[in-house]
Formats: C-alpha cells, sequence, structure tokens
C-alpha cells in the first residue's frame, strides 16, 4: 500500500497563485487541533509571504532588482514551505484526513481535473454581477477570466480578472448595456484545471 504524504507539486505554481495557494494553507493551519507544535512559527511564515507579495507587486513594474527581490523572497517562503510540509507528513503519518486538514494535497491517487462550472449573476448595483463556482474537490484557489465587448467590431481577448479561495468573485466597473463574457478555473496541487464554457451575460 503506498503511503500517502504532501504532494510537493506546488512549488511549480507561479508566484501569484502559489501565494494564493500558501495563504490558504496558513489559515487552515492556524488554530488547526491536529497540527499544534508546527517547526516553523505561523506567524513567521505568513511574515514572509506578505514580503513575498510586496515583492511580487513591486516587480510587476519591471526592473531586475525588483525581480531578483522577488525571487529571492520566493525561495524562502518555499523552504518555509517544504519544512511545514515535512511536518504536517511526521504528525499526519499517512491518514490523509489529517493532511488535507492543513490545507495541502496528498499524493494517494492523481486527482481529476473537474471541469468548473459556472453562474453569473446581477450584483447589488447597476455595473456590478457576481460570479458563483460550483466547488471542486481538493481546488485550494479559483481564477476568474473575463472578455469584454468587441471594440470597433474588434474581438476581445479573454483576461484574468482575479484570483480568489472562495466560489464567489464580485466584478465591478462595468458597461450596463453591454455583454461580457465570464470563465473560471480550479487551482489544485496538481494544476490549474480546465476553464469552464464562457458564460455570457447583458450588465444591468
Amino acid at each position: 500500500m503506498k503511503y500517502i504524504k504532501v504532494l510537493l507539486s506546488f512549488f511549480q505554481l507561479s508566484i501569484p497563485v502559489k501565494i494564493v495557494f500558501y495563504r490558504n494553507v496558513l489559515l487552515k493551519m492556524t488554530a488547526n487541533p491536529n497540527f499544534t507544535t508546527p517547526d516553523i512559527s505561523l506567524a513567521l511564515i505568513k511574515t514572509a509571504i506578505d514580503a513575498l507579495e510586496a515583492s511580487e507587486l513591486a516587480a510587476a513594474g519591471g526592473g531586475r532588482a525588483a525581480t531578483a527581490l522577488m525571487h529571492d523572497n520566493e525561495a524562502i517562503v518555499d523552504t518555509m514551505f517544504r519544512t511545514l510540509a515535512a511536518y504536517v507528513d511526521r504528525i499526519s503519518a499517512g491518514v490523509a484526513a489529517l493532511i488535507l486538514s492543513s490545507g495541502f494535497d496528498i499524493t494517494k491517487e492523481p486527482i481529476a481535473r473537474e471541469k468548473a462550472t459556472l453562474a453569473v449573476i446581477d450584483g447589488s448595483n447597476s455595473g456590478v454581477v457576481v460570479l458563483i463556482a460550483k466547488l471542486i474537490d481538493h481546488a485550494g484557489a479559483y481564477i476568474w477570466k473575463m472578455k469584454s465587448p468587441a471594440i470597433a467590431g474588434v474581438e476581445q481577448e479573454y483576461k484574468i480578472i482575479g484570483n480568489s479561495t472562495q466560489t464567489r468573485f464580485e466584478v465591478t466597473d462595468l458597461i450596463p448595456g453591454q455583454t461580457y463574457y465570464f470563465c473560471v478555473a480550479g487551482i489544485t496541487t496538481t494544476g490549474t484545471t480546465d476553464f469552464c464554457n464562457p458564460v455570457p451575460k447583458m450588465v444591468i
């Protein structure tokens, strides 16, 4: 029988997605009665994630120094999570439910990349819509994309408009009377699921 451990493929995620994943693990580890004495302080990990996120935003403006700092901070947080994953492995002793309670995923078997489904409803104000995705098993976060209306007859490309750990996402500042297209994908430690079929919505 294969011994169940923490799946470490989250190291391959892009930095913005990795930050969302790491914060989700941190949330589930905080006050978790199964893991009361981590080998590294959760407060210290949070500080390191905050620094990574700040440097990722700074690097978006370009510049070799800012980019180098971002990757240095990524390496620091990755090392912390390697230590945290080893701790979870040691305490859980191969019990899948304990590992999953930490926010990490398991190596027991490949996770089916279930295709997301999406509903789009009117928001509380004009120019606002709310996206609601079907819960995807083992998804620690969700990526949201939108295609804006054509401009002068030219079709627009889908653009990522955000990510979240929740299955609900609000989009604001849309143009009433225009039709937008939305889709969502789930982020798991084995990769990103397929995006759902685009859902059109005329904004009120």
